[in-house]
């Protein structure tokens, strides 16, 4: 057989070279295409790189496409779980973010909350094992392990009574550190001093709080305290005091006010809060006496009173109690009790603090990212009567207009036909659209646009509290909604919210686009979308969300509902109301977290 002869090959060996390239090249991406398809790995790439897009803040532009898409209801998929570590993701107390900023006067312990294209555009998932939280009023002693696995306070403060690991369960037996034994006896202790029962005292504020055990206590006795704590070494605290079913927040007294208005609070509490009362000229007492009610009682237990080694820090602030007139009710060990005196402070004087009335274009109730002021809040600085004493006491200031409501026109007719309306609504919610208000299926309720409280008002029989909101660009009502005992803060809504993830039964909302927009202007300065997925990271699994406006913004609102994983229904309004209006009911699913999403 004879052999052919092939002429020599004109390429070089450099040409050669070039296609043995090529070929690798090709025959790897036909072996990545095959392993991305038909095997594990794609997945969990495909997850990856899902991650990658949602988390990154490199592209705000492709944030916007996703946003705009789910608006619209183009993306017909469900928004992306955050990764696994996410599951205690607050955005605005976020330790990494913050611990980079200043520590003069706690200022990194504050809210500072990312831009809006940096918040991730995922749902917070929950931990694994969370399960059902264990209902009130039984989770005022017990809670589940697994729906928040931090052992560092129990491992801690154990030994003091804050709270230890049985079984499945976190228990908490009811002590504090200045209270080891248990809150009962020491609130038994207190009132030797001051009127805790009997309806003077309704609205208390816990500083410092630990888990709350304090504030627990109270409620039997019918006062409603609003618990805080920032988020610090004890880590989850709020958390805990929340999956108990008490009122709390997260929150630092630092370089801002706190959000709320002006003369609100019956009782300020300070059980080993550590605040130091005195420093900056007293900068922290000066605003522990704007929030306090003429007539009112400030109580601190723990350093520095009769403190070893703090003679003078207990010294100097006896003096500035003198200063404004406080009167001395007690001092029984390390526990020192005062009154506000019910009129105007006794300033101006000559004092060691150099302490001086405000002047009179400061607004006391303006309290959202408003800086502290180190001047002395005059009563006459706030129209109405709202000392102890003048205030009905509980129930019967429920019901009845406080003065506050003067404020706003027809301030009277208006507040008493919102009571009137809210006690139809809820009835309506309980009875024809099957919320389960009023059952031990929700303790924690939120109302995101408060106004007058009416919602509140309304479900004051039910086994429940609720954090009244109002919004910091709206007319401020607060302290319309503290005269009538009940609790809440200041917030804007283009903002997270000062909570963990899953703390909330039920939220509800009234002209939640309102929520976004300009006042007086249809232009938004935020979108509904990352309003929803806020209010999704707010809420428990299972958990009920009741949204009322216009049949546009509903059609909008269930679109959205679909993309955060809530079944929701649209319903009418009730009979008796008048506009154009419906109303979504919406309950968030118990889904799972994914070993992809992970």
């Amino acid at each position: 057989m004879g052999h052919l002869n092939l002429p020599a090959s004109k390429r070089n060996p450099r040409q050669w070279k070039l296609l043995d390239i090529i070929s690798a090249v090709f025959f790897g991406l036909v072996l990545l295409f095959f392993l991305l398809v038909f095997t594990p790995l794609g997945d969990s790439l495909a997850a990856s790189g899902r991650q990658a897009l949602l988390l990154s803040t490199s592209d705000p532009r492709q944030r916007h496409r996703l946003v705009a898409l789910v608006e619209l209801g183009h993306h017909h998929q469900p928004i992306e779980a955050c990764p696994a570590d996410s599951v205690d993701h607050m955005p605005c107390e976020d330790p990494r973010r913050n611990s980079q900023l200043s520590r003069e006067m706690n200022f990194y312990r504050e809210r500072h909350c990312p831009l809006p294209d940096e918040v991730p555009f995922c749902l917070i998932p929950h931990p694994l094992g969370h399960m059902i939280p264990v209902q009130w009023p039984e989770s005022l002693h017990k809670i589940w392990h697994s729906n928040m696995p931090h052992n560092k306070i129990a491992d801690r403060k154990g030994h003091q009574g804050w709270m230890k690991e049985q079984g499945p369960y976190f228990v908490f037996p009811g002590g504090g550190t200045m209270f080891p034994d248990g809150a009962a006896p020491y609130i038994e202790k207190l009132g030797q001093y001051i009127p805790i029962k009997g309806g003077t005292l309704r609205t208390a504020l816990d500083m410092g709080c630990g888990v709350a055990s304090f504030g627990g206590s109270l409620l039997s006795e019918g006062i409603l305290t609003l618990s805080f704590a920032p988020r610090d070494s004890h880590k989850a605290q709020i958390q805990f005091a929340l999956e108990r079913g008490i009122p709390a927040f997260v929150l630092m007294l630092g370089t801002r006010r706190l959000p709320f208005p002006a003369f609100v609070f019956d009782f300020i509490h300070c059980s080993r809060c550590l605040i130091p009362f005195t420093a900056y000229n007293a900068t922290y007492f000066i605003e522990v006496d704007r929030l306090l009610r003429p007539g009112g009682y400030l109580v601190i237990s723990g350093p520095p009173v009769q403190w070893p080694k703090q003679d003078k820090e207990w010294a100097d602030l006896q003096a500035v109690a003198r200063t404004l007139c406080y009167e001395l009710i007690a001092v029984d060990g390390n526990t020192v009790i005062w009154k506000k005196p019910d009129g105007d402070s006794c300033l101006p004087n000559q004092n060691e603090f150099g302490l001086e009335l405000c002047d009179e274009s400061n607004d006391p109730s303006n309290a959202w990212y408003f800086k502290l002021k180190r001047c002395v809040t005059s009563t006459a600085s706030v129209n109405g009567e709202y000392a102890i004493g003048t205030v009905p006491k509980w129930p019967d200031r429920l019901t009845k207009a406080p003065s506050r409501a003067l404020v706003m026109k027809n301030g009277i007719d208006l507040f008493e036909a919102d009571t009137r309306r809210w006690a139809r609504r809820v009835a309506y919610y309980k009875n024809t659209l099957n919320v389960k208000l009023g059952t031990s299926a929700i303790r924690n309720v939120m109302d995101m646009n408060a106004f007058l409280g009416g919602f509140a008002a309304a479900l004051a029989s039910d086994p429940v509290w609720v954090m009244n909101v109002v919004p910091a660009r709206k007319p401020l009502t607060l302290g319309v909604i503290y005269d009538r005992g009940l609790i809440g803060v200041y917030h804007d809504w283009c903002e997270p919210f000062s909570t963990y993830p899953r703390t909330y039964d039920l939220v509800h909302v009234t002209g939640i686009e309102s929520l976004i927009k300009i006042p007086g202007s249809s232009k938004s300065r935020c979108n509904l979308v990352d309003l929803m997925v806020e209010i999704d990271r707010m809420l428990r699994p299972e958990g009920t969300v009741v949204i009322r406006d216009s049949p546009e913004v509903i059609d909008k609102v269930a679109r959205i509902a679909h993309a955060v994983r809530w079944t929701a229904t649209i319903n009418d309004k009730e009979p008796e109301s008048h506009g154009r209006e419906n109303i979504l009911v919406a309950t968030k699913t118990f889904w799972q977290l994914t070993s992809a999403s992970g």
